[in-house]
């Protein structure tokens, strides 16, 4: 199981297989066949406008529609209809957090629909439990990424993208799986950690690692693949993330002008100079990273990267549930708490990158 279907604005692709799959598409294999389950992804800005205003709508041939709207004051609303089966879900600020963009997540499956609503930052996530849904047609579900007519995406929606699995939200993972991590024995690639293997923090600490979390995830958005470039950040060779990556950073600068031994940078916010910036990226990536006992940073190719941070995910059963760690017992999984450091917002890391050059 995998995604199927991916939309940037500009390009739909669609492929039952798989879009990480080699080989020609066979549209006419669709033809009568249903999706029993699946996930709609969509990323977008959230504009602040005085009235309603249309996201994303779709009207298939099958009787699927789909439209996502932004609401006065920021919130957004999303409209499911399947034949006479009608679901809709309302997203407001107070349940994410004020934030740029938004990831929405509409999945279904046997005796099973909800949305969940999560800041791109990792930071939030709401879930909002639905009745079932009947099936989709697949006809339908190619139409939305392969019929122009059919599909309406403003400028706002950053990608709108199809798995045919119910997908995980909450944590997500941030490293290229190639990237080598330090272990007592020397680098090891993370996307080869098991657990139980060890590896050295970046107070010099050998720590367990708990659990190991792969993600497949559409390459647009904010989870378009990054280059971190050699020798800035301290790295050995270059190393690819996802934006959401944050890098602990310190020095006398940081000191300075925050008052912080030590912050967690998004790796987003280092884009744009020599030392970061995009790579092209296949319509599916695949992301690993890390989980141990303690909000810790890690050696990966010689800069300091933050391992997997769950918060207080245990103590949230029902987003525990709709997560990646959904198979751990709550009281088997570490309590990160805050933040173990201060993250930089974007204009923050720019003043940073401006004093560090200067």
């Amino acid at each position: 199981m995998t995604w199927i279907g991916l939309h940037d604005g500009e390009t739909g692709l669609f492929d039952r297989a798989g879009l990480d799959r080699a080989g020609p598409d066979v549209p006419a294999r669709d033809r009568g066949a249903e999706l029993s389950q699946g996930s709609l992804m969509i990323e977008t800005r959230a504009p602040s406008l005085s009235r309603p205003h249309a996201l994303v709508r779709f009207e298939g041939r099958r009787g699927l529609q789909i439209a996502l709207q932004s609401l006065p004051g920021g919130g957004l609303t999303l409209v499911v209809a399947q034949g006479e089966a009608l679901q809709h879900a309302t997203i407001n600020h107070s349940e994410t957090g004020r934030t740029d963009v938004l990831r929405v997540t509409f999945s279904w499956g046997p005796g099973l629909a909800r949305v969940a609503a999560e800041r791109t930052d990792g930071l939030a996530t709401s879930l909002h439990g639905m009745a079932a849904m009947p099936p989709f047609a697949l006809d339908d579900l190619r139409a939305m990424f392969q019929d122009p007519g059919r599909l309406h995406l403003t400028e706002d929606v950053v990608f709108l993208a199809l798995s045919d699995r119910i997908e995980a939200t909450g944590p997500m993972p941030g490293l290229h799986p190639d990237t080598p991590v330090a272990t007592p024995q020397g680098y090891r690639p993370v996307g080869r950690l098991r657990r139980g293997d060890t590896v050295v923090t970046d107070g010099g600490h050998v720590v367990p690692v708990l659990h190991r979390i792969d993600r497949d995830l559409p390459g647009r958005g904010s989870f378009a693949p990054l280059r971190l470039r050699a020798p800035f950040f301290g790295l050995r060779r270059d190393i690819v993330v996802a934006p959401s990556q944050r890098l602990l950073l310190r020095g006398s600068e940081v000191e300075y002008l925050f008052g912080q031994e030590a912050v967690l940078v998004p790796a987003s916010h280092l884009s744009g100079a020599s030392a970061a910036g995009p790579v092209e990226a296949p319509p599916v990536m695949r992301y690993s990273q890390i989980l141990l006992p303690d909000h810790e940073a890690i050696d990966a190719a010689g800069t300091i990267a933050e391992s997997l941070f769950i918060g207080r995910l245990r103590r949230k059963p029902a987003l525990l549930a709709a997560s990646s760690l959904a198979d751990f017992a709550e009281g088997a999984l570490p309590d990160h708490g805050p933040p173990r450091h201060p993250v930089l917002r974007a204009f923050d890391a720019q003043v940073l990158a401006d004093y560090r050059a200067a």
